[in-house]
């Protein structure tokens, strides 16, 4: 074990498509191979606009992560992490603060074992091989419990990552459980996929590319997302598409259609 947490458990493999290898070829990443991009290249055309759906992510973490910041948040826990490319948390974070603390955690031990080479030596940022939908062992890794303190507010950062929770009681569950351990006046980033522009037939095959993949995922309305907001209290402008969410320009309808998502920020109380 080093200061990254657990190394991974199996040697990565590039032969077969990875959901963090496919979001950073979206974003325009060189953290992908040819399974990665073939299997990319048949979600956009599955979905068309994949890549504005995983560009509007970005854009609405490091939107969410710079506002934390400002407020003193120095301290974050990005679960479902994936790939820490150009522009992920800890560069945002500790642009507004030098000494910010950043916990990444992934599942994957291929995403894992190149955030490992990305980060390199850095002491206040970590990953973690682990998957969020065990907190106990998550929270308790020596990557996390080891970096936060959990006496002191943290930013929880679910980002694009409750998709891959399928089952909806589990998903609440589950953040649930990581928002007990963080104390009043933490805060909950979160992000959703949902069909705004897309149609039922494309939500349809879009699920079926990434059921070809380890790491099928789950549309949800609204609705559903919103029940995930349970135990904090959002801070304006609410659960909105993510293009609306505190923007830097006004978006236009479609930016706000072609995203394909919503989120939303809230305080922990």
């Amino acid at each position: 074990m080093d200061q990254h947490g657990s190394p991974p458990r199996e040697e990565p493999r590039t032969d077969r498509p990875n959901a963090a290898r496919m979001y950073d070829y979206y974003l325009g990443g060189s953290t992908n191979f040819a399974a990665d991009r073939e299997a990319a290249e048949a979600g956009a055309a599955a979905m068309p606009h994949a890549r504005q759906y995983a560009r509007a992510n970005r854009a609405f973490l490091q939107r969410a992560v710079t506002h934390l910041a400002e407020l003193g948040m120095d301290q974050f826990l990005d679960l479902g992490s994936g790939i820490p490319t150009v522009g992920n948390v800890h560069e945002i974070a500790r642009g507004v603060n030098p000494h910010a603390r950043v916990a990444y955690v992934d599942h994957d031990p291929v995403a894992v074992a190149h955030a490992q080479r990305l980060l390199g030596e850095h002491p206040e940022v970590t990953i973690t091989l682990g998957d969020i939908r065990d907190p106990r062992t998550v929270l308790n890794a020596a990557g996390v419990a080891g970096l936060l303190d959990f006496t002191r507010p943290v930013g929880l950062l679910a980002v694009a990552v409750l998709p891959f929770v399928p089952d909806q009681t589990e998903a609440r569950e589950v953040l649930a459980a990581y928002r007990a351990a963080c104390v009043p006046g933490s805060y909950l980033v979160l992000s959703h996929i949902s069909a705004l522009s897309a149609t039922r037939q494309q939500v349809a095959a879009a699920e079926e590319v990434m059921a070809r993949t380890p790491t099928p995922v789950r549309w949800r309305p609204p609705e559903e997302i919103a029940e995930l907001l349970e135990g904090v209290e959002p801070v304006e402008p609410g659960l909105v598409p993510l293009p609306r969410w505190r923007p830097d320009t006004p978006p236009t309808q479609e930016d706000v259609d072609e995203a394909n998502a919503y989120g939303a920020v809230g305080r922990i109380g």
